[in-house]
């Protein structure tokens, strides 16, 4: 065994990654410790993909094992169960940023398995996760442009911290998790006490100023340990394919997007789609073939084209409206009659149904992490039926994204919910997502926000939440308000800010290319002010403030 071994200072704490002596049969394991807390992380690639495998079967899991704080599991079988809700969101805040940095094309299947073997309570381990999955991609010969950093960022008596500890972060208005490589910013996780647009900015550009530290330690890492890179070749398109798509689909695929309703638009698509490759086949010599997955490519390309050439243009959007605009805005309070408080929130094709569910002390959930037990008095549950976007599909537990969309909602709500003290309930939202086309999180922090007021819980402020997009090409680039689904999936960026008429109470942010200046997270953060506060006067016409008496 020959370890290969990398220290280097990283703010308060001393970062070491480590590699060759454990996992050896993994693609790539390293070892990395900040402080006492440890993470292995290992990856493993298939070497050849799936034949018509058409997307990235990446796969994260995130596992916190009881020995690394010197516990024994609870439970009648006394071993690690299914993965916590906390181990979840862990998991996805390591997908994210890595996902965008595999190349095009890319479809083998990859998977990352992050497994906390020893913790000090004061340093929580999801930074040095994702800085291990960083080197452990960095090192193991898989396309990966890479590597990135992360840091966690505070902000104590109006001063920015670096990798707070648990004790810092209680008196912190701010936690952000910030990922990226040396040039860009990829993924932004962040919950505020009602913070100004330019402290989190600044928040953000410092996290990614002092991550640099990471990268150039993981760069040095990796020429010594790395392994010899794949011999990968993005697969080339079928040119005649391509050529006859373009020529067939363009025309009809443009007027398709003008149709304004959702299910409409899509059915309009899936029509052409079919007659363009029924005919596509038919012209096609024997033997040439055609190949499904790789025409489904070509085609959503070529939608991609149409709808980010518009925009860029300054045409109008998918729905005719244009950069800044936000949908029709519909708020019904106090619908469910023995419900504590409920409200039905709708922007355009966007609706959630919220509920708010007063409790004792005694409800309370209790969270039992590897760093302390704690009493959560405040509960946020997500949901997200599949007939919400018009689909049949598996009705049971929350799945990752459910998970993560509701800890965004509840993040973003948490600032102006009142003391424990002053107020002794649990309290338990509940967002059902009746409908869904781009940004049901923030319907669900405006539903929220609704729905406690109707119950009579004294929050401080109402609080709105808006989903932000971006269409970049060239130095062209255009900041959206309010996105839909497909400008989501479409663009460049999809940008989460709640808060409320004073400040951000939480930014969620996840970037698909490199390129993203300060100049378009400032206007980014601009509309998006200007589009809460027109939600925020939209609200209030319907509740302004909670209701005297609580429900019963």
């Amino acid at each position: 065994m020959n370890p290969i071994v990398k220290s280097f200072q990283f703010g308060q704490h001393t970062i070491t990654l480590e590699t060759g002596v454990i996992a050896r049969q993994a693609d790539a394991a390293v070892l990395a410790s900040m402080g006492d807390t440890s993470v292995l992380v290992t990856v493993v690639a298939k070497k050849q993909p799936k034949p018509g495998q058409d997307f990235f079967p990446l796969t994260v899991n995130y596992q916190e094992k009881t020995y690394a704080a010197g516990r024994i599991p609870g439970g009648f079988f006394k071993r690690e169960g299914r993965p916590s809700e906390g181990e979840t969101l862990t998991s996805r805040l390591i997908d994210r940023p890595i996902r965008p940095l595999f190349p095009e094309g890319f479809t083998n299947e990859v998977q990352v398995i992050a497994t906390v073997v020893s913790v000090q309570p004061e340093i929580q381990p999801d930074i040095i996760s994702i800085i291990a999955t960083s080197a452990a991609l960095a090192i193991s010969g898989i396309p990966f442009s890479g590597p990135l950093g992360a840091a966690r960022v505070g902000y104590v008596n109006s001063q920015y911290v670096l990798n707070p500890s648990e004790t810092e972060l209680k008196d912190s208005k701010l936690d952000l998790v910030v990922a990226g490589t040396a040039n860009a910013v990829l993924m932004v996780e962040s919950e505020a006490g009602v913070l100004s647009e330019e402290v989190m900015l600044g928040a953000v550009v410092f996290g990614h100023d002092q991550m640099q530290t990471v990268i150039n330690a993981i760069n040095e890492f990796a020429a010594e340990a790395a392994k010899p890179v794949w011999n990968w070749v993005a697969p080339v398109k079928n040119a005649t394919v391509t050529s006859k798509i373009a020529e067939l689909a363009t025309a009809p695929v443009g007027e398709a997007y003008r149709i304004t309703e959702k299910a409409k638009r899509y059915e309009a698509i899936g029509a052409i789609k079919a007659e363009v490759f029924a005919k596509i086949k038919a012209e096609l010599a024997e033997g040439e073939g055609f190949n499904e997955t790789e025409a489904n490519e070509i085609f959503h390309n070529l939608e991609s084209q149409i709808v980010r050439s518009r925009i860029i243009k300054g045409e109008p959007r998918i729905d005719g409206r244009d950069n800044e605009m936000i949908r029709a805005l519909s708020v019904m309070t106090g619908l469910l009659p023995r419900t504590h408080g409920s409200a039905l929130f709708t922007r355009g094709e966007t609706q959630a149904l919220v509920t708010c569910t007063l409790g004792t002390a005694r409800d309370a959930q209790t969270v039992d992490d590897l760093l302390s037990e704690k009493t959560d008095n405040f509960l946020f549950h997500y949901n997200f039926p599949p007939y919400s976007v018009g689909e049949t599909g598996m009705v049971g537990s929350p799945k990752r994204r459910e998970i993560g969309h509701g800890r965004l909602a509840k993040r973003g709500v948490a600032a102006v919910m009142p003391d424990f003290n002053d107020f002794p309930y649990t309290v338990r939202m509940v967002s059902e997502i009746t409908e869904s086309n781009g940004s049901s999180s923030m319907a669900s922090v405006c539903g929220s926000s609704l729905a406690l007021m109707d119950a009579g819980v004294p929050i401080k402020a109402s609080v709105a939440g808006i989903a932000m997009g971006l269409v970049k090409e060239g130095n062209d680039f255009v900041v959206l308000s309010d996105i839909l689904g497909d400008e989501d999936h479409l663009g460049d960026m999809d940008f989460k800010v709640a808060g409320t008429t004073e400040g951000i109470t939480a930014l969620q942010m996840d970037i698909k290319i490199e390129g993203i200046t300060r100049e378009i997270m400032q206007i980014a953060l601009k509309q998006a002010k200007a589009a809460r506060i027109h939600i925020l006067n939209v609200m209030d016409q319907a509740i302004s403030t909670h209701r005297e008496e609580l429900s019963e």
